[in-house]
């Protein structure tokens, strides 16, 4: 059997940069949330990321909006193609700036085809403010703390 790989030492800003690299290269991560006493897992696809902040739309009629309202702890995680992974902690808050929900409208073309206008009453979008940023290289067994703002 071979030995475990041992971690590399990394400075913070070597971490920011490695996740930050993660995050812009998984355009599905995964998002956690809790049903009950069910954690429910599902990809989503942001429509906007600033730094370590996520945006994710939703519609509401589904579930996954029932479980945030009863529960807004979440969790994304990102993996590369080499399986180095980020993982953002944070709470969803839904979207209450006007002028950021039209920037993101005009910036995403599938939203506007599926829901037709920016006053759908479908459509909500959550922001994923991080609370905490870990990072880990490949198999390294070991998460880094990623420092932000």
């Amino acid at each position: 059997m071979s030995p475990a790989p041992t971690p590399n030492t990394l400075e913070p800003d070597e971490l920011v940069r490695l996740a930050h690299a993660v995050v812009a290269a998984d355009r599905f991560p995964h998002l956690a949330t809790v049903d009950g006493d069910q954690p429910r897992l599902r990809p989503v696809s942001p429509v906007k990321t600033e730094g370590f902040c996520v945006y994710v739309a939703n519609l509401r009629s589904y579930h996954k909006t029932a479980e945030i309202e009863a529960n807004p702890r979440v969790e994304l995680c990102y993996l590369d193609a080499e399986h180095n992974q980020v993982r953002i902690t944070g709470k969803a808050d839904v979207l209450s700036d006007p002028a950021l929900l039209q920037q993101i409208w005009e910036e995403n073309p599938l939203l506007r085809h599926y829901l037709g206008d920016i006053d759908n009453p479908q459509l909500i979008v959550y922001v994923i403010k991080p609370e905490r940023v870990r990072y880990m290289q490949e198999w390294a067994l070991e998460y880094h703390e990623v420092p932000f703002p």
